[in-house]
């Protein structure tokens, strides 16, 4: 009987580093350039704007100029990073303006309506979403797919809009439920600002869709000034809320979890590169059903297989292992010549009887130190264990 092995590893079948790395480099390259442009997408989409839609703040983004304008109309503005001071500062005489309605808490956002309808004050949201709006102004819904345009004809009987003309109110887009409201600046039938009337003892909310007519470089552009400084300045005293970290009332509720806080553009970046991968994994699958066999490159006969073991355990000292391999090899060899099931070759209550009546032992008395002993000592011991078990299979088989 002859068996087939590898003599050593320069004939061995296993890829090697650089056949791997042959395979692999097409996905990596892959994984490298999708990386690359999902870091490029963030950093093109997270460009910070500094001091943006800041009353105090000269930048492009900022809304320095919008603040002079209406202290030179008489109009006084306040900066708060609280909802407290929100809240207490509130009044009759004032429009609140609240700069990141999405940054609020939802139970922020709740205390936040109780208190602006109850005070009387005109409430100014820029640019809210789904479902901040739903909050600050119930009853208004915001539109997923924002407006297509920037500038806008107000096309509404709000007398506000009609004196400012076109504006860039152009961003998320509004249907309301308040028969009553004033619906300006449509995009394809939906509202890019709208304005709801004062409830019973409450004052009224505008909903805009785009903060641009609030920035130092857009102001002077269509009739963006006129159409922010009418929002702002109906009121003497204007309060610009700016929602900040170090509110304490965010941290009382509404605890989110770290996925909560990913934007929805990276949850499904990682889902699609998930499924990518997936796929690529897939695609570069080289085995499917059962295995072939193949030829191995050198033939050895089963002896020097034997031998090659033999060497092994006397290099180890291993006469227990060794003791072990040959007993168990015997067992499984006399169990068919005898009657017993292989299975239950190794079962000295079932083996032994059946080998004592085709030998000369008693009651297997004999054949139990032989087959199933402690191992030999040393390794004469060990030969003369080989010579026993041989003698016995020769004893069975003639028998």
């Amino acid at each position: 009987m002859t068996t087939e092995a590898t003599l050593s590893t320069t004939t061995s079948t296993a890829p090697g580093v650089r056949r791997l790395w042959t395979r692999a480099r097409g996905i990596t390259l892959a994984v490298v350039l999708i990386l690359a442009a999902a870091v490029a997408m963030a950093a093109v989409r997270s460009t910070v704007r500094h001091g943006e839609l800041d009353p105090r703040s000269p930048d492009p983004y900022g809304s320095r100029a919008v603040a002079q304008l209406l202290a030179d109309r008489g109009v006084s503005t306040r900066v708060v990073t609280t909802l407290g001071a929100a809240r207490a500062a509130t009044g009759p005489d004032t429009t609140l303006l609240v700069a990141e309605p999405d940054l609020l808490t939802d139970r922020q956002q709740t205390r936040l309506q109780k208190a602006t309808a109850a005070s009387g004050a005109r409430t100014v949201l820029v640019a809210p979403g789904s479902p901040s709006v739903e909050r600050l102004a119930p009853g208004v819904t915001a539109d997923p797919a924002n407006s297509i345009h920037s500038t806008l004809a107000p096309d509404c009987t709000l007398p506000e809009a009609r004196r400012a003309g076109s504006a860039d109110t152009g961003g998320i887009r509004y249907t309301t439920t308040h028969l009553d409201a004033d619906s300006c600046y449509p995009s394809e039938r939906l509202a890019t600002l709208l304005r709801i009337p004062a409830a019973s003892g409450g004052g009224d909310t505008v909903v805009l869709g785009a903060p641009d007519i609030l920035h130092n470089d857009r102001l002077d552009k269509q009739g963006n000034a006129s159409l922010a400084l009418q929002l702002l300045g109906s009121r003497p005293h204007l309060v610009w809320y700016f929602p900040s970290l170090s509110d304490t009332s965010a941290t009382t509720s509404d605890h989110k979890s770290f996925f909560d806080l990913l934007p929805s553009g990276w949850l499904w970046g990682t889902l699609q590169l998930f499924i990518a991968a997936a796929l690529a994994a897939f695609w570069r699958a080289r085995r499917f059903g059962p295995l072939v066999p193949e030829r191995l490159p050198v033939a050895i006969r089963a002896s020097e297989t034997d031998e090659g073991r033999a060497r092994l355990y006397r290099k180890a000292n291993a006469r227990d292992r060794a003791a072990t391999a040959l007993r168990a090899a015997t067992r499984t060899r006399l169990a068919p010549l005898v009657g017993v099931p292989v299975a239950q070759a190794h079962t000295p209550e079932t083996l032994l009887p059946a080998l004592s009546a085709h030998t000369d032992t008693v009651g297997g008395q004999a054949l139990h130190p032989l087959l199933f002993g402690p191992p030999p000592g040393d390794d004469a011991a060990l030969i003369a264990l080989t010579d026993q078990l041989d003698a016995l299979e020769r004893e069975v088989r003639r028998s």
